[in-house]
């Protein structure tokens, strides 16, 4: 029995799924990934200065600037949901119980309709007063270049978690990961603290079907049934024509 077709057999019987999406999901949306071959990184930008807790509180102007252009958030409203993001939301609708942990902040995997998601690095599509703790929307972030808020002026903060923040929801996403008949890990090196440390939770749970989809190899890669190397469309594209296969095969 191949790779496909065992993955194909625990999605059918699974009940409870808990997805951990990085980066990689959302590079066929058209979202550069910050840490791959040929990502910001590699053009010698240094994102965790840039994007971090102590540029936003020393230089909150300079901050907004490096800010909207590596996220290029003025062509945020464009990106849209790719099979990666769809196929979770075909499972959903398909009665599996889906909760999704990601590391991305695009917002794709809510825009694509999934209903439990849970964003560990926060969103862009939110920012706050510091002060005052008046929520703002996106459209209100990118009226200037520099979003400040309506009732007291002070420079506003975006909800995505900076470099030297408190990652959000990880008890959550302990208890959902436990909790899982089958643990799907998607585009991301798990090289980032403490979401790496995610998959070790069911490491040794027998029952839990545990699943790496991406590109490259990562150091964790030893805690799951099953490693693919290989684009993540593509790889999914292939477990659901599996699922299909051993559906029509059961009538």
């Amino acid at each position: 029995m191949d790779t496909y077709t065992e993955i194909a057999l625990a999605i059918r019987k699974a009940k409870k799924i808990t997805v951990l999406t990085g980066a990689g999901i959302s590079t066929a949306s058209g979202i550069p990934d910050f840490r791959s071959r040929g990502g910001l990184y590699d053009n010698k930008v240094n994102v965790e200065d840039a994007l971090s807790e102590q540029q936003f509180q020393e230089n909150p102007e300079l901050f907004w600037e490096y800010y909207k252009d590596i996220f290029n958030i003025k062509l945020t409203n464009q990106y849209e949901p790719n099979f990666g993001h769809t196929y979770l939301r075909e499972l959903e609708e398909g009665g599996k119980g889906v909760t999704i942990l990601t590391q991305n902040v695009d917002g794709l995997h809510r825009k694509a309709g999934n209903k439990h998601v849970y964003e560990l690095h926060g969103t862009i599509e939110k920012a706050y007063c510091p002060y005052c703790h008046q929520a703002y929307s996106l459209d209100d972030v990118l009226k200037g270049n520099v979003p400040r808020c309506l009732n007291d002026s002070t420079i506003l903060k975006p909800d995505v978690v900076l470099f030297g923040g408190v990652v959000k929801h990880m008890e959550e996403a302990y208890e959902k990961t436990v909790e899982s008949d089958l643990f799907l890990t998607m585009g991301t090196s798990l090289n980032v603290y403490p979401v790496r440390d995610i998959p070790s939770y069911v490491q040794h749970a027998s029952r839990t079907t545990k699943i790496i989809i991406n590109k490259e190899g990562t150091r964790s890669d030893y805690m799951f049934n099953h490693v693919i190397h290989e684009d993540i469309n593509a790889a999914l594209k292939k477990i659901k024509n599996a699922v299909e296969n051993i559906k029509n095969a059961s009538q």
